[in-house]
């Protein structure tokens, strides 16, 4: 990989660092702690969360009849949602262990952490959820694809994409066959020593 590449993948690796910085900062400024997967908020925060909720009665009095009517469009989305779930798993099940590629974890990338909201009603919780469960079905997705993509085609393409997956930095140039050759393998083989994510 050429030398600017490699320093500007560092710069993000420094930028991500920082997010998670800032994100332990603002966890501290909102009085809330994360154990054991749990959200903790302090209890003084927690009534004004309360007070801040509205019911759900109100919620559904006051939204636009566009939005009640177009609500089942939106929900039938799990059907092919909960199919592609069941889906990945069963590729990895089946195909993963075949070429020792490491599994993707599905509970790095699907969290139910909004419930922990009391300033959300019932409905606002479950619309939470709804959007927890597709995009991080989405996530999860794309890094199982990008695990595929990785053992068995690990060329860039030669234009650009608006969004890349989390391994496409690490593919050869497109064009630039003697590397593909050479580090074909090499490629493999951190999928099979990659952190369960």
């Amino acid at each position: 990989m050429n030398g600017r590449l490699n320093e500007i993948l560092e710069e993000i690796k420094e930028l991500e660092k920082n997010v998670q910085l800032e994100m332990k900062r603002r966890e501290e400024e909102l009085r809330y702690k994360v154990r054991e997967g749990r959200v903790i908020f302090e209890r003084e925060i927690l009534k004004i969360h309360k007070r801040i909720a509205t019911s759900s009665l109100f919620y559904l009095l006051k939204a636009p009849l566009l939005t009640i009517l177009s609500t089942p469009v939106i929900y039938s989305m799990l059907v092919p949602a909960v199919l592609m779930d069941m889906g990945l798993w069963i590729y990895q099940a089946v195909c993963f262990p075949i070429y020792r590629i490491s599994k993707v974890r599905r509970s790095n990338h699907i969290v139910f952490d909004r419930h922990y909201l009391k300033y959300l009603n019932v409905i606002e919780r479950l619309n939470c959820d709804y959007c927890s469960y597709v995009n991080g079905i989405l996530s999860y997705a794309t890094e199982v694809g990008a695990r595929t993509e990785q053992y068995w085609c690990p060329i860039k393409h030669a234009y650009g994409k608006a969004q890349r997956h989390s391994r496409a930095h690490q593919f050869t140039d497109y064009g630039d066959a003697d590397a593909y050759r050479s580090k074909l393998e090499e490629l493999r083989e951190k999928l099979r020593n990659a952190e369960s994510e």
